[in-house]
């Protein structure tokens, strides 16, 4: 019987599987549509597109954005606060700080719950872990019948420096089984074990509003792959990158939020390293979204905070920066008759008009499709072909509108998607203090290839990389994570009074705690990782930054290189005395992850050309563009742009002067043309149009 590993990433439009034979080094992808009333019926059928059967399957790796569509549409659990007596209203308050600071129009994030579903219990403790206040079971039980009679379905127990004694929040989960036995519970101290009350209260309820919607999918999942004869480990893609497995994931799911994009990022890093390009800037254009990152020294860049619509998420997650700007985005009007797109989406159901399943509202795809950058002559999957006449009905009403032509409102749209794209890689890169220039891009997902070039040639970004299996290369990267957990334990203290003891007395406990946690999950110690760091910063500022934790002389070390990293990151040093905020280890459970394919050679002829598609990319006067397939090509060949290489999942555009290589792992390696003035690509298009003949719609 065959073995075989699975990845599949759950999107917001399409379901992306990507199969390997780790035998073989054999890679398939395939996409099948999402199912947003029933996530398992699109899983299954992943499975099934990928000719997968259960039983062959050793390992399952899962990303999902469940979790993150039930914070996006308020759908999620109804949940309770149980704070300390006197901290009823952290959650609510918040922080007052202002983001975007100049912003006038600025209205604080909507909460996740009201001020009734908040409640207090007499207990407190102190930042060093003394009780003060013993834990009141009594007045516990009251507010748990409270909450058992309310019809709260989750809570969330913030209890004031939890982190330094968890005792008063394990008693609470006590309580709460006992008098409300069907609400699920989450602790704050086992997401997040760190100062900060506010964020720690807001990662909790952002955990405990998902749990109970993540917990049914994942055993309704799990009873369904049993069913079907799968035997193997089932692994869930987590925000920081690495990954969990499911019974985990159904104890801390905010862990899931931001898991979808993540395993992109870990792809490229992997990627990165074999390719030889050690700075990549990530772009992953899916359906509905599209989501930039970095890759630095082979290295996803990762923070330890992330946010949700402004609300705090206190756990370790890779920089990934959100936009709504993906194949599903819809071209609106707004109330001053402006062309904008998104962040709305067609979504799954209906999709884009051209797809033929009831969407009216024009799209990027419906756009994309308009100009030549999509074809009808190409099955998108190998089964759905696009409809030219019903992307041209969902344009026309708007075109109508502005006076425009369709390919004129259609070159607007793809116009104002690539504008927003270059901002969200500004974000991560420029607004950073980092040159784009200094990257070469990589583009993956359904719509990456699309706009790629464009991207890239508006941030004198050089190179651009399409890795295999570009429109399923996130659930690719799934297949390269590792299984990670996270500790932390703050305790600020002076770095040059700090006992060398103390460390490793905080360190061995988090340790102990890890190996059991990967013991349980089947990994032996010669698959296990373990990665200390800490937080330090300047006496009397506010936020810290992480550096690994040295051998040798710790104290000297730690502020050595602590200055060279604040020096990196600002651009200067200080003679402050230096403090120890939070430390931190990670923990990995090494999988055995597969090799990067070599891709065949091509050793006589050139590379087929299917044939010619008119492309409309700067006026309604079309340019003949070659028409290749990714499948067709091999190592060594060279593909002069303009052309248009359609795969099984996805399509990269390439425009004239650019030049493309198909290198040793298939990827296509793109050389981007510079930027040229306006006048000089029009009168570079006028003239290939005036030698084709050209033609209108």
């Amino acid at each position: 019987m065959a073995e075989v590993r699975v990845a599949i990433d759950v999107g917001g439009t399409f379901t992306d599987v990507v199969k390997l034979d780790p035998h073989s080094g054999e890679l398939r992808f395939e996409k099948v549509a999402t199912t947003p009333a029933e996530p398992t019926k699109g899983v299954l059928a992943a499975f099934t597109a990928a000719q997968a059967p259960l039983g062959e399957v050793t390992t399952f790796n899962h990303g999902s954005t469940l979790g993150l569509n039930s914070l996006l549409t308020r759908t999620g659990a109804k949940v309770a606060v149980v704070a300390t007596a006197g901290f009823r209203d952290v959650y609510l308050l918040g922080r007052t700080d202002r983001r975007p600071m100049y912003a006038l129009t600025y209205h604080k994030p909507e909460a996740l719950l009201k001020r009734r579903d908040t409640f207090e219990v007499v207990e407190r403790s102190l930042f060093d872990g003394s009780v003060v206040t013993p834990f009141d079971e009594s007045g516990a039980r009251s507010v748990a019948a409270e909450i058992a009679a309310g019809g709260y379905q989750a809570v969330a127990v913030a209890f004031l420096h939890s982190y330094a004694n968890p005792a008063h929040e394990r008693a609470m989960r006590e309580v709460l089984h006992e008098v409300a036995p069907g609400v699920e519970v989450t602790l704050s101290h086992e997401l997040s074990g760190e100062y900060r009350e506010y964020e720690r209260t807001s990662t909790a309820v952002l955990d405990a509003y998902i749990k109970p919607i993540m917990r049914t999918y994942l055993d309704a999942l799990t009873k369904r792959l049993d069913e079907g004869g799968f035997t193997g480990r089932f692994l869930m893609s987590r925000s920081g990158g690495g990954a969990m497995t499911a019974r985990a994931a159904t104890r801390q799911p905010v862990n899931l939020i931001l898991s979808g994009p993540a395993g992109g990022v870990v792809g490229a890093a992997s990627l990165a390293k074999v390719i030889g390009i050690p700075h990549l800037i990530t772009i992953d254009m899916g359906g509905t979204s599209l989501d930039a990152s970095l890759v630095v020294d082979g290295e996803p860049v990762s923070h330890q905070s992330a946010e949700f619509e402004g609300l705090p998420i206190n756990t370790t997650s890779l920089n990934i920066h959100t936009i709504g700007a993906g194949g599903g985005s819809i071209a609106w009007l707004d109330a001053a008759g402006a062309l904008q797109v998104g962040p709305q989406s067609a979504g799954a159901t209906p999709g884009p008009a051209a797809y033929g399943r009831g969407g009216t509202q024009p799209t990027f795809t419906d756009a994309a499709l308009m100009l030549g950058y999509m074809g009808s002559d190409v099955p998108l999957g190998g089964s759905l072909v696009l409809d030219d006449d019903l992307a041209a009905k969902a344009l026309q009403h708007t075109a109508d509108q502005l006076g425009m032509s369709l390919r004129t409102l259609a070159r607007g749209i793809l116009r104002i998607s690539t504008t927003k794209i270059v901002g969200a890689v500004r974000a991560i890169t420029v607004e950073l203090g980092r040159d784009p220039k200094d990257f070469a891009l990589l583009a993956f997902g359904g719509g990456g290839g699309l706009v790629a070039v464009d991207v890239a040639r508006e941030l004198g970004i050089p190179t651009v990389v399409v890795p295999p299996g570009q429109g399923a290369f996130s659930a690719l990267g799934m297949l390269m994570a590792d299984v990670q957990h996270d500790y932390a334990r703050t305790d600020v203290l002076p770095l040059a009074s700090a006992p060398e003891s103390s460390f490793e007395e905080a360190f061995a406990a988090m340790e102990a705690e890890a190996n059991a946690a990967l013991a349980q999950e089947g990994f032996g110690p010669d698959h296990r990782g373990l990665h200390r760091s800490v937080d330090l910063r300047y006496a009397g500022q506010e936020h810290a930054a992480t550096v690994p934790y040295p051998d040798g002389d710790v104290t000297d070390s730690l502020a050595k290189s602590f200055r060279a990293l604040h020096e990196r990151l600002y651009g200067h040093v200080m003679d402050d005395p230096v403090e120890i905020v939070t430390l931190r280890l990670r923990a990995v459970g090494i999988v055995d992850k597969p090799a990067w394919p070599r891709h065949a050679e091509r050793t006589e002829g050139e590379p087929p050309v299917l044939g010619e598609r008119q492309v409309f990319a700067r006026s309604d006067t079309g340019v003949p563009y070659q028409l290749v397939t990714r499948e067709s090509l091999l190592v060594g060949d060279v593909i002069e742009g303009p052309a248009v290489v359609a795969e099984h999942t996805a399509t990269t555009v390439l425009h004239a002067g650019d030049r493309l290589r198909v290198a040793e792992h298939g990827e296509l390696v793109i050389s981007v043309r510079a930027e040229k003035s306006e006048e000089a690509e029009e009168a570079e298009e006028a003239e290939e149009s005036e030698k084709a003949g050209g033609n209108d719609r």
